[in-house]
């Protein structure tokens, strides 16, 4: 697994297409040639970028699900939704398909937030209000999600 660093702006131009800081490129670098998944985030309203590695860890997980059981097969769909390779091409440009563009709100101003090891992409108005959410508290989260970690080398 690659540890994707940063959060970035950039623009879309009106066909959809982003075009990639380079730091950002140069940290997918490994990636270009065997591609990306591109789809819809479940928790929020933004995209998530896979390298293709990793895409194929995740399908390795739900393939284990059992197709015969309607909550793994309606998972399984709507983990699905809207998935589509992409790739980034020689000019460091990705292209967001119309849908998916329309589903995260993606018009101009736009957000790549690593997310440990794939992209977060967002609307730059979405994402603020995402990590801004007054309603959570980081303090708490923080302590109840990482708090109880039992790993020998912690976490300070």
């Amino acid at each position: 697994m690659n540890t994707i660093v940063g959060t970035y702006e950039c623009k879309a131009d009106s066909k959809g297409r982003l075009m990639l800081p380079v730091a950002l490129k140069n940290q997918l670098n490994s990636s270009l040639q065997e591609g990306f998944v591109l789809k819809r985030s479940v928790f929020q309203q933004c995209l998530e970028l896979y390298p293709m590695a990793e895409w194929n860890v995740m399908m390795q997980k739900i393939n284990k699900l059992n197709r015969f059981n309607k909550k793994h097969n309606d998972f399984i769909r709507r983990f699905t939704v809207g998935v589509r390779m992409v790739e980034i091409d020689s000019t460091g440009r990705l292209l967001v398909p119309k849908d998916l563009a329309v589903f995260a709100s993606i018009n101009s101003s736009v957000v790549l937030s690593s997310a440990i090891n794939i992209i977060e992409i967002w609307d730059k108005d979405l994402y603020e209000k995402a990590v801004d959410d007054s309603d959570i508290d980081f303090a708490d989260l923080a302590e109840e999600v990482m708090g109880n970690n039992d790993d020998d080398n912690g976490i300070s």
